[in-house]
């Protein structure tokens, strides 16, 4: 069980650090600009796996070294301006580094799933079908699925229910335009009442990002434990039902492009997508979220 992370920074090793410590993966490659600082990431790692109870071998590499990944997670990202409010504004320059690496990682690993962790992710997932050729099951970004467990951590409070019996999801693009699915929200069969305060949350969970990033530089942690958890899922068939951002075919009359919605992610990837039936106003949002998506993508593509 091969995994590896293309960007070894802040959010990549704390995936990679994730994986060794639930020993989920058997090997991990890290790949990054900095040849030097990913050999140290690794050697540091392997000290730290030594009291695990299970081995997981890391190294650092290139790009051909991903050479049979059973998974590949793209961390990499253009620098972000210390005033950094908009993902959408690293879309140029990410795009452009995508062109570079993604060609070589599909030839090297053309069975692989890819995971797109890099902002504005559901544009860069997009622009990853394209330039892999891989088939759209395999590819998918951790899309809204940090700001959907903010989103339930903020209902749970507001319903006295626990987190992790809440089912809520946020929708659409990972950034201005998602939205909460309140018409699906529920909690033990029974559906969470839409008022406007719960809606507000949404909004409040978008926000919460950028406020990290305000307030520390970067984020990490979430979006790390994120992907891992989808990687997890992949790894070891668990058949998650997961919010992330996929190839949309026709759901509710949108096509070709990437937005979230719920998955089951296993061995093979996204192995189904689910279909809920949303509001007339979710609706509106899901096609305007669509429509800046795609907006992007053709000033990149």
């Amino acid at each position: 069980m091969k995994v590896t992370i293309v960007g070894p920074g802040k959010v990549g090793m704390i995936l990679a650090y994730t994986l060794v410590m639930r020993g989920s993966a058997r090997e991990i490659v890290l790949i990054g600009n900095n040849r030097r600082k990913a050999e140290g990431e690794a050697m540091d790692l392997m000290h730290a796996q030594a009291f695990m109870k299970i081995p997981v071998k890391v190294r650092a590499g290139d790009l051909e070294d991903a050479a049979n990944s059973e998974v590949i997670a793209i961390c990499a990202s253009v620098p972000m301006a210390h005033d950094f409010g908009d993902r959408n504004s690293l879309a140029v320059g990410n795009a452009e580094m995508m062109k570079r690496i993604l060609p070589v990682l599909a030839q090297s690993s053309p069975n692989a799933k890819l995971l797109m962790v890099s902002n504005p992710v559901d544009v860069l997932s997009y622009q990853a079908e394209k330039l892999t050729g891989f088939p759209p099951e395999r590819v998918m970004g951790t899309g809204t699925l940090v700001d959907s467990m903010r989103f339930r951590e903020l209902l749970s409070s507001a319903v006295s229910i626990h987190a992790g019996d809440v089912r809520a999801y946020i929708f659409g693009e990972h950034g201005e335009h998602q939205f909460a699915a309140m018409s699906v929200a529920q909690a033990g069969g029974e559906k969470l009442d839409d008022t406007p305060e719960r809606r507000a949350l949404c909004d409040v969970a978008k926000a919460a990002g950028i406020e990290v990033f305000r307030k520390k530089g970067n984020t990490c942690y979430a979006i790390g434990q994120s992907a891992s958890y989808v990687i997890e899922s992949i790894l070891l068939d668990q058949k998650r039902t997961i919010p992330l951002s996929v190839a949309i075919d026709g759901y509710l009359g949108v096509k070709d492009v990437y937005l979230s919605i719920p998955v089951v992610i296993g061995k093979a990837g996204i192995e189904r997508k689910l279909q809920p039936q949303l509001s007339e106003l979710e609706i509106e949002q899901f096609h305007l979220a669509a429509k800046s998506v795609r907006s992007v993508i053709d000033s990149i593509m």
